[in-house]
């Protein structure tokens, strides 16, 4: 059985660790920090490009876990043909919900209470009153309603909303009440004062805020997209803020990083943030908690968490 464990994360800078594998570091490096083909568990390094990330895939011949350190896997998904059958892809749940929840509050109050417009006023030195809205007793829709969107739903119950309606790929009942399947999203986006991105990117989501969606949007209502840059149609959704009907507050644009002359940047009604939903301080004690956890029920050949598919597994 091969044994190593690849490590974007120092592995003495990580408590807990079982022993038995041998740890490397390589966070995405131009020299592999050994053979990839005796590497049995890769953590795929955090905020790098694709092409790195599965660079080392292709001869890691004896894997039998993935792990990211993201809660999308849209990154590592081209290179899992070059993998052996029954490698378990892993995703980072639990790691960002904190992070992420905060940053998309911060974007609806920013974006409603006109905090760019103050910040802007302030560096001319000038007085900047005025009337603006609230998020107390706004409809607020979450599409992408996973672990995620509850955390950002957590995060609105103290801000005296009137409803929050929530939408994923199946129907469900929570505690909180209905999850609406994305059949019946056409229907709900008229009545949403702020509708939240927070769906993971695949083939069904891949453009899904286009054209129709955006025109079902109420006149004036934001959208704040938490999720991946592709999950809205960027020349859709450009078309719509030059009328000034809605709004958006993006942390994560198509293309990205955005270049200094997209007409993006100098969209009306648009804030956007440098994709910063998870790179906070509470990122780095939550990824190496579930390190720790991952590799524990590795060694001991437990259950492990969060697995997204297997490979060459049937998906019918």
């Amino acid at each position: 059985m091969t044994a190593d464990v690849w490590l974007p994360i120092p592995p003495d800078e990580i408590d807990g660790l079982p022993e038995g594998p041998d740890y490397r570091f390589w966070n995405g490096g131009e020299d592999f920090p050994a053979d990839p083909a005796d590497c049995a568990f890769y953590v795929v390094p955090y905020m790098k490009p694709s092409p790195l990330c599965v660079r080392p895939l292709g001869r890691m011949s004896n894997v039998r876990v993935v792990q990211t350190l993201s809660a999308g896997i849209d990154h590592v998904e081209p290179g899992l043909g070059r993998l052996p059958a029954g490698v378990r892809l892993c995703n980072a749940r639990g790691v960002h919900e904190a992070s992420t929840g905060e940053l998309t509050l911060a974007l609806i109050l920013a974006s409603l209470r006109g905090i760019p417009d103050f910040v802007r006023a302030q560096d001319r030195g000038e007085w900047l009153g005025g009337f603006r809205p609230a998020l107390a007793d706004k409809t607020v829709l979450i599409v992408g309603y996973g672990s995620i969107g509850e955390a950002i739903e957590d995060r609105l119950v103290p801000f005296e909303v009137a409803r929050v309606a929530r939408v994923a790929r199946s129907e469900r009942t929570t505690a909180r009440g209905p999850v609406h399947p994305l059949t019946e999203l056409p229907a709900l986006l008229p009545e949403a004062d702020v509708v939240i991105l927070s769906t993971p990117l695949s083939e069904t989501t891949r453009g899904l805020a286009g054209a129709d969606f955006l025109s079902r949007m109420k006149d004036g209502a934001l959208l704040v997209n938490v999720a991946r840059g592709p999950v809205v149609d960027t020349k859709a959704l450009l078309a719509e803020l030059e009328t000034g009907r809605i709004t958006a507050a993006l942390d994560v644009t198509d293309p990205e990083p955005l270049a200094r002359e997209h007409p993006l940047w100098r969209a009306p009604g648009v804030l956007i943030s440098p994709h910063v939903g998870g790179p906070t301080s509470a990122f780095l004690p939550r990824a190496k908690r579930l390190l720790v956890d991952q590799l524990n029920r590795y060694v001991n050949r437990e259950p492990l968490r969060n697995v997204i598919l297997t490979t060459g597994a049937s998906t019918g």
